[in-house]
């Protein structure tokens, strides 16, 4: 499974962005879909994941309601709606999959990862 992701920028706070990743391979070894982000200095946390279809996903508690994670099933593509963004939302934001049907938190419960996008909130 390989995930490419984009759409990163520069965004002012209160301001909206929207996350893509697509997948190729996936009918290999991918059920589950999330994001994470990763701020200078700071440990990889848990954005939001799905399931493929959507039927089911997992938010962190602190970012449930400003952030929305879809997809896109027939375009093997994932988005993550960011709004009302804030200067501490400021990271490196990763695509990841798993090919296990559990909505999990954790960085190591995913095989795969993509390449990463910036995202920057101007205070």
């Amino acid at each position: 499974v390989q995930l490419q992701a984009s759409g990163g920028g520069l965004v002012p706070a209160g301001g909206s962005l929207r996350l893509s990743c697509t997948a190729t391979g996936r009918e290999f070894d991918s059920h589950i879909i999330g994001w994470f982000r990763q701020a200078p200095g700071k440990e990889r946390e848990f954005v939001a994941a799905t399931t493929w279809t959507g039927s089911s996903s997992r938010y962190a508690a602190s970012l449930k309601g400003r952030f929305t994670i879809s997809t896109d099933n027939a375009k093997n593509t994932v988005f993550l709606q960011m709004n009302s963004l804030k200067f501490e939302d400021t990271a490196v934001y990763y695509c990841a999959s798993r090919g296990a049907k559990l909505l999990v938190a954790a960085p190591t419960g995913y095989s795969y990862w993509g390449q990463g996008t910036q995202v920057t909130v101007s205070s």
